[in-house]
């Protein structure tokens, strides 16, 4: 991999199928930087927040962020987000960031300046496994090799609620059930680049696999389009 000029494989899916676990992986698999954009929304939803700005003001938001500044600590493993210097990476994973943060998403100006971070991202690390909503769609739509994960609900909810828990956040089974199912039909139905299985892309259904087990489907399919 490491000689390669330009290797970029995608992960797209909705919340709680597991896309940030098997990126991760995949990648100390292959030898390559992992990008988690949903990461980048997640910081600016904390700004929102903490900021008291309106999820639904895209100009305002924009501003804001391209002021405060977003960006990732590659010498962590996995990699930091930074939102103005500081390590917002347990903060973004809060209830009250992820209640807001496809609201955030669907300003097309936040879109536009994290397309374009998560595009120069790309130049300055060829070699990149990156995960989101639309990454095999619209920011990367030239990838290598493009991946779309499903689950069903329940698994789903088990995973986000099992990963709150683990950080310390009490929530309840239906609360977490009704937020995701929320973030579904904004993603999905946004006018902006809509969550949406990207064309050509390896459909997994993760619902009854473990993390270990859709990583090496992944690796494989990677391994079959670098023998062509």
């Amino acid at each position: 991999m490491q000689s390669m000029r330009r290797f970029v494989v995608t992960i797209d899916g909705a919340a709680g199928t597991g896309k940030s676990s098997v990126a991760q992986e995949l990648a100390r698999r292959l030898g390559t930087d992992c990008l988690d954009t949903g990461a980048m929304y997640r910081a600016i939803a904390v700004l929102a927040t903490d900021e008291s700005i309106d999820p639904n003001d895209g100009p305002s938001l924009a501003k804001a962020v391209e002021e405060k500044g977003i960006r990732f600590d590659w010498n962590s493993n996995p990699p930091t987000i930074l939102l103005g210097g500081e390590d917002v990476s347990k903060r973004i994973r809060d209830l009250d960031v992820s209640s807001i943060v496809s609201l955030v998403a669907k300003q097309p100006e936040v879109r536009t300046v994290l397309v374009e971070q998560q595009q120069r991202i790309g130049r300055e690390h060829p070699l990149l496994v990156t995960e989101g909503r639309d990454q095999g769609s619209v920011v990367f739509p030239d990838a290598a090799v493009r991946f779309f994960l499903e689950a069903k609900m329940d698994e789903r909810t088990k995973r986000r609620v099992k990963q709150l828990r683990e950080g310390g956040a009490m929530v309840e089974d239906s609360q977490v059930q009704q937020d995701i199912k929320a973030r579904d039909k904004i993603d999905s139905t946004r006018v902006d680049s809509p969550l949406a299985c990207p064309h050509g892309a390896i459909v997994i259904d993760t619902s009854d696999k473990s993390m270990m087990d859709v990583v090496d489907l992944m690796e494989e399919s990677v391994n079959s389009y670098l023998s062509k």
